[in-house]
């Protein structure tokens, strides 16, 4: 039955209109808010961090899929190595460029509805371990983008950063139930958790589950049915990858994070599950790049970057570097936000001024090194994290 099922998503894929948007779209919707309301429950049982991690893993599933996709194809064809490197770069840009900062503008929107007031996202102490476990994954990509090609054994390190980020969110214990956290969530999940636990916790693997499974067989007629609608209207291959293809495929991400955006308590739930997805793209999703290659081409042999690639994944770098700088101070603020954004859609509407924007990039980030400098304190967030991990990982009998 199973294989029966398989079988026909996947006929259903291949035979895939402009027309299946009127259905995978609904489907889509369902699956992101399904998979945002088991999240939303299982801060209550594991920590919230590992919730968005596993929430982000459900999400990316469709970006998981077009990537392999691709590198699959650059293994049989090495010509094709540049279109792997655009679609990684493009879906890890649109986050930071374009999610980040409209998380911060509805969530600004709604607030200014109510209060009149500019409001700042800020992150808790815990959200440390996110903001820190970026920031890893990036700096290793600079010896990546500083060899120039990406290779199998790329994916060890990659791969244990990952590994190393999931294990200490393992260790932060879920949140406490209070009355107040109880009313900031949406109808579901509060019927959710009023449960007896065993109830309770089937109905939680429940919503992960279902959202899974409508997201695993709506995610590719929905991305064929949109590469249709792109092909009719002319767009290059090579914007497709880079920039539609990530969009469509991270859709369902964006959607549970706008879902939270909207209210104040729920912001930063909203940006840690952007984050948390920028973590997945940069370790574990960039780590199966390589390995399809090279079961593809039948050797071991790496990916290799012209000037051009090296170019995409340094501003890819600095970007992410950026946005790291910014959450050091555990919140993001109006400006913040507008620069992010401002500075995504120059070089997306103006693909040409690519490496003045490296500039730019690089330049704003020494900008905000040497404010950090001159606060002459350690930043918010190296103190959550140390807070976080001596509280977790201290001897027992300690404090």
């Amino acid at each position: 039955m199973i294989l029966k099922l398989i079988k026909m998503a996947t006929a259903t894929a291949a035979k895939a209109s402009p027309w299946s948007a009127f259905w995978t779209f609904p489907s889509i919707l369902v699956s992101a808010f399904i998979i945002a309301w088991g999240a939303e429950a299982a801060q209550f049982l594991i920590s919230q961090g590992l919730a968005l991690a596993i929430l982000a893993w459900l999400q990316t599933l469709p970006e998981f899929a077009v990537e392999a996709v691709i590198a699959w194809n650059a293994g049989k064809d090495p010509s094709q190595t540049h279109l792997a490197i655009a679609n990684f770069t493009g879906s890890l840009r649109l986050l930071v460029g374009l999610g980040w900062p409209m998380i911060y503008f509805v969530a600004a929107g709604f607030a200014w509805k109510k209060t009149k007031k500019i409001i700042e996202v800020e992150l808790e102490e815990e959200h440390s371990v996110e903001v820190f476990g970026l920031l890893l994954p990036i700096l290793y990509f600079v010896f990546i983008w500083w060899k120039g090609s990406l290779a199998l054994w790329d994916a060890f390190p990659l791969t244990f950063f990952y590994v190393v980020y999931l294990w200490i969110l393992w260790k932060i214990p879920p949140k406490e139930e209070s009355e107040e956290s109880l009313e900031d969530l949406g109808t579901v999940p509060r019927r959710v958790l009023a449960l007896e636990p065993r109830m309770r916790n089937a109905a939680i693997w429940g919503l992960f589950i279902a959202g899974g499974i409508i997201l695993f067989f709506s995610a590719h007629p929905f991305l064929n049915s949109m590469l249709a609608i792109a092909a009719s209207m002319g767009v290059s291959t090579f914007v497709f990858v880079q920039w539609v293809a990530p969009f469509l495929s991270e859709f369902p991400e964006k959607l549970s994070a706008f879902y939270w955006a909207r209210k104040i308590s729920t912001a930063n739930v909203a940006l840690m599950n952007m984050v948390s997805s920028n973590i997945n793209q940069w370790s574990i999703l960039s780590a199966m790049i390589p390995i399809l290659f090279v079961i593809s081409a039948g050797e071991i042999k790496p990916l290799t970057f012209d000037e051009f690639q090296r170019h995409e994944i340094l501003l890819t770098i600095l970007q992410s570097f950026l946005g790291f700088l910014l959450l050091l101070n555990l919140r993001l603020v109006f400006y913040e936000a507008l620069i992010l954004f401002v500075f995504w859609a120059i070089q997306f509407f103006v693909p040409s001024v690519r490496e003045e924007m490296i500039l730019v990039y690089l330049g704003w980030c020494g900008v905000e090194i040497v404010k950090m400098l001159f606060a002459r304190q350690a930043p918010s967030a190296w103190v959550g994290l140390r807070k976080t991990l001596s509280a977790r990982f201290a001897e027992p009998g300690e404090g």
